[in-house]
């Protein structure tokens, strides 16, 4: 039996809920390969008051992923144009669901932006999963304050 997960904008009192997924998560999969300096520095970009505040104000959008009331998985775009943050919780991998964020994103995109185009800077963890949607590297494997990251961008 297939299980339904609803996609849809993330509401203001889910916040927490959501960088506490994203948290865990990071701390499960990207953790180990990240410096100390670059697991605080994720930390303090999740934390961050301003950047709730641009989310409450609309200005970096959160879509979530639920099973039945709980948040599974997230993603944000920053920006109009730049994929900031995608997490699923672990028990959900390999569900589609990062797969099904995705399409959602990139609907919205065109629908409500016009655009059709997307950038991540995909995690070691995250640039298979980047690839198999079709995104293509920009550029080598960086690495700043901390941050491991691939540049990536997908047309569509």
């Amino acid at each position: 039996m297939e299980t339904f997960y609803q996609i849809r904008s993330a509401y203001r009192e889910e916040w927490e809920d959501a960088m506490a997924l994203a948290w865990k998560t990071f701390l499960q999969f990207e953790a180990d390969v990240y410096s100390t300096e670059g697991v605080q520095n994720f930390e303090n970009f999740i934390t961050d008051a301003t950047l709730h505040r641009m989310f409450v104000m609309g200005a970096y959008q959160m879509f979530v992923a639920l099973d039945q009331d709980r948040i599974v998985g997230m993603i944000t775009l920053r920006d109009s144009k730049h994929i900031s943050l995608l997490f699923v919780d672990e028990k959900y991998h390999r569900r589609g669901i990062g797969r099904a964020l995705m399409k959602y994103l990139t609907e919205y995109m065109v629908k409500e932006m016009g655009i059709r185009q997307v950038t991540v800077n995909a995690s070691p963890y995250g640039v298979e999963f980047y690839h198999k949607l079709g995104f293509r590297d920009l550029r080598p494997e960086e690495r700043k304050d901390g941050i491991i990251y691939t540049p990536m961008e997908l047309k569509f």
